[in-house]
């Protein structure tokens, strides 16, 4: 099996470019950062403070049921056969992710699923410790990452598009926050894997983003 792991900061814009690389591949994509946020979600869900009683976060995420299916095309993530896909992207549970991410029985539960995925087929796997924890063995390895300022421009095009009515400086103001907070975790911190390459799109456009990543894995595969 041909494993590419892409690792990189919040907004950075791994799903979408990972997605899109794994579709002209024929690989199949495995967006671990939605698996976070719906594990996030089932604690807001709860109306659980995850950094003030992080085990009562440990016993929801163990009883809930993490799916991820394939949908006209499209990957579609399911909390408890509920679709949440949609659910999952607010910086509300952004910065939930954030929080259940620094947790160890939490991390140790989707890790083995996405090993479990891993395994049995070529995949494209993103999030920030795939290269560093999850798949070592990967393949490729890339850090994928651009400027606070760039990503927090993304991001707030994003959530403007999708009718949610948020300010720049906050958007710019959580995604710092949840850099710190990846960073600096005590478990399994973002960082970019001794033989990872770099891919810094601050100054690309999205398809020219995704020729990047496509030119670094088709050049490993020819090797």
């Amino acid at each position: 099996m041909f494993k590419v792991a892409i690792d990189g900061p919040s907004g950075a814009g791994k799903s979408t470019i990972a997605k899109t690389a794994a579709q002209i591949l024929g690989f199949v994509y495995i967006d671990t950062g939605a698996m976070y946020r719906t594990a996030a979600l089932s604690c807001l869900k709860e109306n659980i403070n995850i950094k003030e009683s992080p085990e009562k976060a440990i016993e929801v995420v163990n009883n809930i049921s993490i799916d991820i299916d394939y949908i006209d095309g499209e990957q579609r993530i399911f909390l408890n056969g509920e679709d949440v896909s949609d659910k999952i992207r607010t910086p509300e549970v952004s910065m939930g992710a954030s929080d259940v991410s620094a947790i160890g029985a939490v991390r140790e539960k989707l890790v083995n699923l996405q090993r479990d995925l891993a395994g049995t087929k070529n995949v494209i796997m993103d999030g920030r410790d795939i290269g560093t924890h999850v798949l070592p063995d990967a393949n490729v390895k890339i850090f994928l990452t651009a400027s606070a300022e760039v990503r927090a421009q993304r991001r707030f095009k994003e959530l403007i598009e999708k009718g949610t009515q948020v300010l720049y400086e906050d958007v710019l103001s959580d995604i710092i926050k949840r850099d710190r907070q990846d960073e600096t975790r005590e478990v399994s911190p973002l960082k970019k894997a001794e033989d990872a390459v770099l891919a810094d799109t601050s100054e690309l456009t999205l398809d020219e983003s995704i020729k990047l990543v496509l030119d670094i894995i088709n050049k490993k595969r020819d090797v």
